[in-house]
Parts: C-alpha cells; structure tokens; sequence
C-alpha cells in the first residue's frame, strides 16, 4: 500500500517540490541535490520502480535501472534508507550485501560506515530468535577489506569491533588476517602485532598459516630476521605446519642476511617435511647463489633438487643457463640441460636459445646441432633467426647436406623458413660443389616465391653452374 501511494502521489517533473511525505522518499539532506534534479528522480522511479516495494524489487531496481543511470546512481544510499523507514518493509541481507559492495567499490567510505551503524541496528529477518544471522561476518569481513585496502583502519577497526559484538562465538581468522596484512601492507608493523596478541588474548582466536606468513613476512622486511625465526618457531609450538610460502619467506630473508648455506638448509628441511618446492623457491635460491659469484653451486643444487625429484616440472632455469654461457662455460651449461631434460624437467624455449648462442659463441658447431635437433624432435622450434645462424655455422664448416636435412626436419615440426633460410643453403652448396643439390633448394625457392625475377634465378644456377666446373678443374688436376 506504500508503495501505491507512493507511485499515485509522484509529482510531474516541472512541478513544484511537494512538502515531504512518508510515502515519498523526501530530499536528501546529506548530498547537494537541486529541486529539479530531485524531481527528475522522483519521476525516474516512478517509471521503473514497480509496485509493490519488496526486497527483492528493489534489488532488481538498484541492480538494474539505477545503478547504470549517470545522474542518479549517487542516490542509491538514500533510497535504500527511505525504504527502511516504511513499516511494512525490512531489509534483508541481499540488500545489505549489494548496499556494502556498491558503496566500497566506489569508495564512499562515510556512507559506507553509515550503512554498518544501520546493519548493527536492523540486522535482517534470518536472524530472528538468540542467533545472529550467518551473513554478519561475510557482510563486515567486506567492509574490513574495503576500509584496509584504502589504508582507513580506523574505520576498519570500527567495523570489526562492530562484528565482534554482532556474532555469535569469536571472529573468523580470516577476518583479522585482512586487518593485520593491511597493517604490515602500509608499513604499520607495530599495530600489526598488537591486534595479533589482542586476538589471540582477548577474542582466543587461533592464528593460522596465513597469520603467520604475514608476520613472518614483515618481520624479514623490517629487517628483524630473528623475530621471524621466533614467529617460525612459535607457529611449529602451536602446531600449526608451515606451507612453502613460509620457507620461501624465511629462505629469502637468510639470503638477505648472507646466511646462504642455512638458507639452503631450510630448502633441504622442506623436503623433510614434505613441504613441495615452487617455482619461487628454486628462483629464491638460484638468484641468490649467482648474485653471489656461487653459480656452479646453483647447478649442483637443481640437479640434486630433480635426482630427488622435486624439482618443479615447469620450473624455468634458464637465467642459470644465462649465467653459465655468459661466464663461457657453456659446456657445463649444456650439461646441465641434458641431465635436467633427462629426468624431466624440460628447458623452456628462451633457455635453449640462450644455450644456442652460448654454444655459438664457443664455436661448438657439432654440439649446437644436436641441441637444436633434440629440440625439434621435443617439438621445440627456434624461431627463424636463431635457426638461421645455426645453418650458417654448419654451412661454414662444409655441412650443408646436414644442414639442409636439419631444415627439412624443422620445417616438418612448424619452422617457416625464410629466403635467407635457402641463401643460405644455396651458398653452401655452391662453396661445396653440390650443384645438383643446390639446384634443388633454388628450384624450391622459386616455388616458394622467394626469387624476385629471372636475373635473379640465373645468378643462382650460373653460380651453382661455375661451382662445378671449378670443382671438377681441381679434382682434374689433382689427378694429373
């Protein structure tokens, strides 16, 4: 029946503002509205407001109509508040949820404390009888991570002791590890710790990995590695089992310290306990081991890491193969791309091209074209450059027969070959006295579209053609 006469007793836009009536949502007070912007609003919900008013219609209505509206969206608290106020509507926590979202996601943080205070004051109809509604923690634990991630903890902690009052029983520790992260988040340490022992003392809430993780963290951040070894120290005491973020924290913070061999010791102890490395332990300790100079150390590690396999599958070490090539031990580095590969943990494809060019560089011909053949055969496929110097090397070195079969076998895994691709080949050929071999990859380029014109074809075979005489001249005088 509000809702009717409400509806029937909407004015027209252009009239005058009425005098204030309880079934009409009456000027705001607390937002800058004019007359006629608030008559245009009035009229807006009295074309897509439908009666009659009920949670879940005016749901739909704030979801789909006045949410999406540029000139009206702002007005969204202030109805949400008249509809409170009608005697035959109440709340419930659906509303409660989409009012708190829609107010944090927009950052109107007075209102969005307004609408705790009411929440605290008119909890919804589920919770009627001695226990409160389900839904209080999961509606305050929002607001909490609203109010943190925008460094206003005061009203953060506002909510929580809010909450805390509400519930029935103690706070979820996922709540209160939103409120210490986004203390240590902000650089706040020493309030991080005391809400930790408040919780602890006071509301007997028992702290779990991520409690830990986050203090621990901080710690090593603030330089107190010591502390962080207590904090590790007292989470074993409370039986809680440390997960590979807390070794990775730890491990980081003794590389920090220089303290590399009980770093190493604590990757050794997750083993033990069973504890799966992650692609950031193995970068933790690898990065750390080269900065220091240690880098042949590094390589034995990850190897003793996959004998006793748990070295992540998709770990990518290619930064240490980087190193190694770069300080010209390239061999070792293949090495140790070949023991990994072996046991399963494949290189990835930049760390294979590093180890292309590290090759190179030494001149190990032989050594490259086997890598890139293990590669092809793996379905690894360099990209065109890379493969191009390797033909080039070979081709260098009176192998181009091998190396037009290593073309065919890469074009067959998904290489698009270029026209250097078969200039290469060609020259090749013509430096080796194989005419009829080159005539074949030239005849090739021309269906490829890779010889611009005729004159171009004919330098190709007339090159290919004085190869041979040459070629032939000089078995000819060697015989005589």
């Amino acid at each position: 029946m509000a809702m009717k006469k409400m509806l029937k007793s909407m004015p027209e836009v252009g009239c005058s503002l009425p005098i204030p009536n309880p079934s009409l949502p009456p000027p705001p007070t607390d937002i800058s509205v004019s007359p006629l912007h608030y008559k245009r609003f009035l009229h807006f919900l009295k074309t897509h407001l439908n009666p009659p008013l009920t949670p879940d219609t005016l749901l739909h209505f704030l979801k789909s109509k006045l949410q999406h509206h540029p000139s009206f969206s702002h007005l969204d608290f202030h109805l949400f508040t008249w509809a409170s106020s009608i005697d035959s509507f109440r709340h419930t926590h659906s509303t409660f949820h989409w009012m708190l979202r829609t107010l944090a996601t927009t950052h109107r943080f007075p209102l969005l404390r307004s609408l705790l205070l009411f929440i605290a004051s008119n909890p919804c109809p589920c919770s009627q009888g001695i226990f409160s509604c389900p839904q209080t923690q999961p509606i305050f634990r929002f607001a909490i991570y609203a109010f943190s991630k925008a460094s206003k903890f005061d009203d953060a902690l506002f909510a929580f002791h809010s909450m805390r009052r509400l519930i029935d029983g103690k706070p979820d520790v996922a709540v209160c590890n939103i409120l210490i992260h986004g203390f240590v988040k902000r650089g706040r340490h020493d309030q991080a710790l005391e809400f930790y022992r408040e919780m602890m003392v006071r509301d007997r809430v028992r702290p779990d990995v991520f409690t830990f993780n986050i203090l621990i963290s901080s710690y090593c951040r603030n330089l107190q590695f010591g502390l962080a070894l207590e904090m590790f120290n007292q989470m074993r005491e409370m039986g809680c089992h440390p997960n590979v973020v807390t070794f990775n924290t730890l491990i980081k913070g003794m590389f920090t310290e220089g303290k590399l061999e009980d770093g190493i010791g604590m990757a050794r102890e997750m083993i033990q306990l069973g504890c799966e490395f992650s692609d950031v332990t193995c970068q933790i300790l690898v990065h750390g081991l080269c900065k220091e100079g240690r880098v042949l150390q590094a390589s034995e590690l990850l190897l003793e890491f996959s004998k006793r396999g748990v070295l992540p599958k998709g770990y990518d070490y290619y930064v240490l193969v980087e190193v190694l090539c770069g300080k010209g031990n390239a061999i070792r580095a293949l090495e140790l791309v070949y023991e990994l590969w072996d046991r399963g943990n494949v290189p990835s494809l930049i760390a294979c091209t590093v180890m292309v060019d590290g090759l190179r560089r030494l001149g190990k011909t032989e050594e490259t074209r086997r890598l890139v053949e293990k590669m092809l055969k793996e379905g690894m496929v360099p990209d065109v450059v890379t493969f191009n110097c390797v033909l080039q090397d070979m081709c260098n070195v009176q192998k181009t027969e091998e190396a037009n079969k290593l073309r065919l076998l890469a074009s067959g895994k998904g290489l698009e070959p270029d026209d250097m691709t078969y200039k290469i080949l060609v020259m090749g050929y013509m430096g080796e006295g194989g005419q009829e071999e080159g005539m074949l990859v030239v005849n090739e380029m021309l269906d490829r579209g890779f010889i611009p014109d005729l004159a171009s074809y004919n330098k190709l075979m007339n090159g290919l053609s004085n190869c041979r005489r040459s070629t032939c001249h000089q078995v000819n005088k060697f015989d005589r």
